[in-house]
């Protein structure tokens, strides 16, 4: 049958016909769907897993027992799942193992941008990079005939513009792998020196055979055009160059990133007068054919960062690009910004108005960085506010203490933020740190995590408490805090941060765009009282604006929470009638 998907979603697909039995991952924009769509085959066992190398342990676990898995996650999630993918690039696998890296060239919704090639190179496992849907859908199956043959995890390399964008898939039926047995074999899966030193060998003959493979694999092709300039490319690229140049160029698509033929290169250029790679990122490819020998057109006139585009490759490679029309006049900035009633804006509001400095972390709390609130001073990558505020504290000791704090999500907190705490418990600084509890994963689109007591699924799960678990880590002040309250919040943190012993505040609160969360009704202005303060614009709710001198509410945004409320001397923001 053929349909209309998005990457992410004919991975999936494919991940299902090949006959995944197990998946584990951690959300990740744009990694996140293909988890989500896969929960939705009852075949396939699915689940968020705490962190990315929890989820790759779990892949494995079910790979070593005999089931085809699967693990996905973002391309700063490989980091944390680094640590087991290089060791089981030693012990191979028992049945299929792929793993989805989701690269964000352009940094849509990360930290950095980061080219996952390089870890395919360093653990020295093979890498597929589809450029369309119908390839996400076609290489996930052939990835696990390719990990099975050649025992190793595969990884699929998918792109922000590959896993969101959509194209035609045809589709087929599920095959039901039999499960392969699993047979004790110390030699192989117990990686002791002893054992990974006989190992390292069998890897770099492995290596030696899939570089064989790529020459003649289905992934790679030639496409035949004008001779005169010969592209190399991959992944969205491709398309870039089929859209830029048709067949006026001749052009040798790579669908396995890693390891990259040699005489499929060479032959190509010599067909060819004048050879371009085009790749966004690092210069994998282009290095590679350097080392053969080759002289390439490449990032002497690409740039190494960004994400690409038609125009880029026609205009850099020579080509006048199409015309196109823009827009007469430039469009108004559209900062980003905490959602109208999000639990997280009081508790900032709060920290600002302290001159706190604020380590904060990975999530949709970032927000807390930007105007008019400039509460957060750092962000690193997952976890590492509650380690940073540690080190912080003992770098300064009593001169920090008193008015530094760490900011962590409740999924976060999960992730990575439990061992910089139990540091903070064990090595006893008195910092101050802060979960912000809204009840879901938020900033990846409402997945569940181990505190929200519900699976993937939205089913009843095992759910993890907080309180409890601080207090069993050993802090002996932890407070809950609704960050609605915005006098609470005042006297909760200023006890915490004078406090003179580690301390966890958990500011807790559901986010507001959850389906189950029941609002009050809109605030209303009484234009008699507002004097036109701007009082209540300080914290930066979008539900908020100032209209001829006075407060304006919109009705479709604000969701009564009251905190702007809480801001306004003069008592002009009231309670909205309830909607009948």
């Amino acid at each position: 049958m053929k349909q209309l998907m998005l990457g992410n979603q004919a991975f999936a697909r494919g991940l299902y016909e090949a006959g995944c039995a197990v998946a584990s991952s951690y959300p990740g924009t744009p990694s996140t769907e293909v988890t989500e769509e896969a929960a939705k085959y009852d075949e396939i066992y699915c689940e968020w897993a705490p962190n990315e190398k929890v989820a790759l342990e779990v892949a494995f676990g079910a790979s070593l027992a005999g089931r085809r898995s699967f693990c996905g996650m973002k391309h700063v999630g490989l980091n944390v799942a680094a640590d087991p993918l290089f060791t089981c690039s030693y012990t191979g696998v028992n049945a299929g193992m792929v793993i989805c890296v989701a690269d964000d060239a352009g940094m849509h919704s990360s930290q950095n941008e980061q080219d996952s090639r390089h870890y395919a190179a360093a653990a020295k496992v093979p890498m597929l990079e589809p450029s369309d849907s119908e390839e996400a859908y076609l290489f996930a199956r052939k990835a696990y005939e390719l990990s099975e043959e050649f025992d190793t995890p595969v990884i699929m390399k998918m792109c922000t513009r590959i896993a969101h964008s959509q194209s035609i898939v045809e589709t087929g039926e599920r095959t039901e792998e039999k499960r392969l047995p699993y047979e004790k074999n110390i030699a192989k899966y117990v990686m002791m020196p002893g054992n990974a030193i006989r190992r390292h060998p069998i890897v770099e003959e492995r290596t030696r055979k899939l570089t064989a493979y790529a020459e003649d694999c289905a992934f790679n092709r030639v496409e035949m055009g004008g001779t005169k300039l010969g592209i190399i490319t991959s992944s969205t690229c491709y398309q870039y160059v089929k859209e830029a140049f048709g067949e006026e160029a001749s052009i040798l698509k790579l669908g396995m990133a890693y390891p990259l033929p040699e005489k499929l290169i060479l032959d190509f250029a010599a067909k060819v007068d004048k050879l371009a790679v085009v790749e966004e990122l690092d210069p994998i490819i282009e290095d590679h054919c350097r080392k053969l020998g080759l002289t390439v057109i490449g990032k002497d006139v690409f740039p190494l960062e960004g994400e690409y585009s038609q125009n880029m490759v026609a205009e850099r490679l020579g080509k006048e690009p199409p015309s196109y029309k823009s827009l007469g006049e430039a469009l108004p900035g559209r900062p980003p910004v905490m959602c109208a009633g999000c639990p997280h804006r009081g508790l900032f509001y709060t920290l600002s108005k302290n001159h706190c400095t604020v380590l904060g972390d990975i999530g949709c709390y970032t927000l807390g960085a930007v105007s008019p609130l400039n509460a957060i001073e750092l962000t690193l990558c997952m976890g590492a506010s509650v380690s940073s505020i540690h080190g912080f504290n003992k770098a300064l000791g009593e001169e920090s203490e008193g008015k530094t704090v760490a900011v962590i999500g409740d999924s976060t907190f999960m992730h990575s933020g439990m061992t910089g705490l139990a540091n903070i418990a064990y090595n006893q600084s008195a910092s101050t740190v802060i979960i912000l509890d809204n009840s879901i994963t938020g900033m990846t689109g409402h997945q569940q995590n181990p505190t929200t007591g519900y699976n993937i699924k939205g089913d009843p799960a095992g759910k993890i408490d907080l309180e409890s678990l601080c207090r069993a880590m050993g802090f002996q002040r932890v407070t809950v805090v609704d960050p609605y309250d915005l006098e609470a919040c005042d006297r909760v943190l200023k006890e915490e941060m004078a406090a003179k012993e580690p301390s966890v505040i958990i500011s807790r609160r559901p986010c507001a765009l959850l389906k189950y969360v029941k609002h009050q009704p809109p605030l209303r202005v009484d234009k008699e009282k507002c004097v036109g303060c701007k009082s209540c614009m300080k914290i930066g709710c979008p539900a908020i604006s100032i209209k001829d001198g006075k407060a304006a509410i919109d009705n479709t945004l604000c969701v009564g929470c009251g905190v702007c409320r809480q801001l306004c001397r003069p008592d002009a923001l009231q309670p909205g009638e309830v909607r009948k």
